[in-house]
């Protein structure tokens, strides 16, 4: 059984979409050109041809018999082309060794099934029909061999009088079909006093029992002062997951040191073929950790299979469905349309997903990674947080590891809108990251236009009065220089030395007292046409605002006043790029809405920081070829299980005597209450 359907354990209207279609729609023409004439054709995303508009808003809750069940009403119509519960056939059938799958649909009641597919372009046809009446058992064998650049398969319920309940359904793999391998995998969770959303997270794994068939353990590396144990209803989450929690504390050492934490006690385990790792401020779906586990077994050759992730508070919107490293100045991104909203459009209303996308690198939000892979690359890079996923497969692909994001399987995830990590502490992570990854992958001479591009960002920042992310900024790439010798030191002291830096600046420190917000004037916003959004200057226009606004953000002295008090205030989501500028002192509201920053232009900070912007990106492109032996060089020592070890126990990556008596006395029944602190794990005491 290679994908079960099924349906939410606690339905929430706004998730629904993604597992069934029981509304009416319609599509409206729209105007085209001959762009999107081709776009469309080609199974791209198009800005124009038709839309899509639904005709009904169904509260299809009442239709839910549990976790795997349906009742369809008489004369009515559901569709299963959602994202969690269609077949993604193009995705397996380009991976995979099946070359066919198989539908089983348990029914009772009158009705019809119609399988249907797709194809790369979103050309839909019906591929059989069959009436049902009674308690019946359906079975469709279904080839796999015509969707190699797109795709997908499934079936609608036709309901007749009294109507129709479908029982069950499962995809299976035929029985002549045998996967390169039958492995199961361990969980490894990275969480830092988030203990309530990591409950939630380990409770939600729990909740499944074919799911927890295929896990041995689930390690919860925690890196905070507040102990995961005393969040509430921990015990609750531990006794469900049937003695597979681990709990191990650690120092602080980022997504980094906590995921090779958990790399590394699979693989000293021997326990487990995969390691799937999962960010603790996530929801999952727990059929889709089965899912990516059967995919990999299923895979020619050891694959890292990743999930997408979904708006945690806008349950319907996925993130991308394909992210990418462009080559030409080395950034990370999605090349799929990001915040789609399936609720607004769903699988059978958008054709671009219906194409296959195949990807440089999925996020660590969900990732399963063979051990044997771990093994033979080793663990994440000592990057503390930012890029170490899309370093990791990018080294993976170097050993010939292919990377697949696997629609099917996701976490919904605190989307990037509610919060914005390139303005705060994390801003020192994502340039160096960025541009020790560059050093160790990109095959552009000098690094192609990356210079250019950060240069480009500085500029923005500064232009912005964000002088601290500058700051940040300059301060990575001189870490850089100083080679990568220290990348594991910096794991415990870079981050205090980052926010000491952050403190000397004014926009650093968020204002929180709304009484004293209240005193600033908003900026005034002309909402009277929503669909006249000023794009920004671009073009000629582009470059006289430019020298306008470095010439006055240069020379122009700040009023007296101004630098006394902010002058306006500016929702988080009106300060754009080309609209800071303009003000001399300004609030910015914080993307969680939390607070409020104080940014006050400085001609002379301005100054001297373009200046050594300049200077620091183009000592990095004279530097480059040293630099990228520097880096290529120690890559291996940087990421092996043994430098990982040392810096997280002092330990080797072989199993030293404590771990493996401890997890001997796991395997006897210690039931998940234990924890492992400094590479020995302790017994908790029981619940009460």
């Amino acid at each position: 059984m290679v994908h079960r359907v099924v349906f939410p354990e606690h339905p929430d209207p706004r998730v629904l979409p993604l597992y069934l279609d029981a509304q009416a729609w319609t599509s409206l023409p729209a105007s085209a050109d001959a762009a999107a004439d081709l776009a469309r054709r080609r199974g791209l995303p198009e800005s124009s041809h038709t839309r899509s508009v639904r005709l009904t808003d169904l509260d299809a809750r009442g239709m839910l018999r549990g976790r795997r069940g349906l009742d369809v009403p008489a004369s009515s119509t559901v569709s299963l082309a959602t994202y969690f519960n269609a077949f993604p056939a193009s995705y397996w059938s380009r991976w995979t060794s099946l070359e066919a799958v198989t539908l089983r649909v348990r029914t009772s009641g009158t009705g019809s099934i119609t399988v249907l597919r797709s194809n790369a372009r979103a050309v839909v046809q019906v591929v059989e029909s069959v009436d049902v009446a009674g308690d019946t058992t359906s079975e469709f064998e279904l080839p796999l061999t015509a969707f190699l650049d797109g795709g997908w398969l499934w079936f609608d319920l036709r309901a007749g009088a009294p109507g129709l309940t479908m029982v069950d359904a499962d995809w299976l793999a035929p029985e002549s079909a045998s996967p390169r391998t039958t492995g199961t995998a361990s969980i490894a969770i990275t969480t830092m006093d988030r203990g309530a959303m990591c409950v939630e997270l380990l409770s939600g794994i729990g909740s499944d029992a074919a799911a927890l068939e295929a896990i041995d353990d689930v390690w919860v590396v925690d890196q905070g002062s507040t102990p995961v144990e005393n969040a509430p209803g921990f015990d609750v989450a531990r006794d469900r997951l049937g003695g597979r929690l681990r709990v191990i504390q650690q120092d602080n050492l980022g997504g980094s040191g906590g995921f090779s934490r958990g790399m590394l006690e699979a693989v000293r385990s021997q326990r487990s073929e995969y390691v799937l790792l999962l960010d603790d401020d996530a929801e999952v779906e727990p059929e889709g950790i089965r899912r990516a586990i059967e995919f990999a077994n299923f895979a020619r050759t050891a694959t890292i299979v990743g999930g997408h992730m979904f708006d945690m508070y806008d349950r319907a919107k996925l993130h991308a469905l394909a992210e990418v490293v462009r080559p030409h100045d080395f950034m990370w991104g999605p090349i799929t349309p990001g915040r789609h909203d399936l609720g607004d459009a769903n699988l059978r209303q958008t054709p671009w997903l219906h194409r296959r996308y195949d990807v440089d690198y999925n996020g660590w939000w969900m990732c399963l990674i063979p051990v044997s892979v771990v093994r033979e690359v080793g663990a994440s890079l000592p990057a503390f947080i930012k890029w170490d996923d899309a370093e990791y497969s990018l080294r993976a692909r170097a050993a010939g590891v292919p990377t697949v994001s696997l629609p099917g399987a996701a976490v919904w995830h605190v989307s990037w809108v509610d919060k914005d990590d390139s303005h705060d502490w994390q801003a020192f992570f994502h340039a160096r990251n960025r541009l020790v990854t560059a050093l160790l992958h990109s095959s552009e001479r000098g690094g192609g236009r990356l210079w250019r591009a950060n240069l480009a960002d500085d500029l923005k920042h500064l232009l912005t009065m964000d002088y601290a992310t500058v700051a940040l900024r300059h301060e990575a790439i001189r870490s850089v220089f100083d080679g990568p010798e220290g990348l594991h030191d910096d794991l415990r002291t870079r981050l205090p030395r980052v926010r000491e830096l952050g403190r000397g600046f004014r926009e650093w420190q968020p204002i929180r007292d709304r009484a004293a917000l209240a005193r600033v004037p908003s900026g005034r916003v002309d909402a009277s046409d929503p669909s006249k959004v000023d794009a920004g200057p671009s073009g000629i226009r582009l470059g006289v605002w430019l020298a306008r606004q470095v010439s006055r953000h240069s020379l122009a002295p700040v009023p007296a006043t101004r630098s006394a008090h902010p002058t306006v205030h500016l929702a988080f989501q009106d300060a754009r790029w080309f609209v800071v500028p303009t003000h001399d002192s300004v609030l910015v509201s914080r993307a969680d809405g939390s607070g409020a920053t104080w940014h006050l232009r400085e001609p002379r900070r301005f100054r001297r920081m373009l200046a050594d912007s300049a200077r620091l990106n183009l000592a990095y492109r004279r530097r480059w070829s040293r630099l990228r032996s520097q880096y290529r060089d120690a890559i291996t020592d940087l990421t092996s299980l043994d430098a990982w070890a040392a810096t997280l126990d002092g330990g080797t990556a072989t199993a030293t005597a404590p771990v493996e008596e401890a997890i001997t006395s796991a395997r006897r029944g210690l039931q998940g209450r234990d924890r492992l602190v400094g590479g020995a794990i302790v017994d908790l005491p029981p619940s009460s």
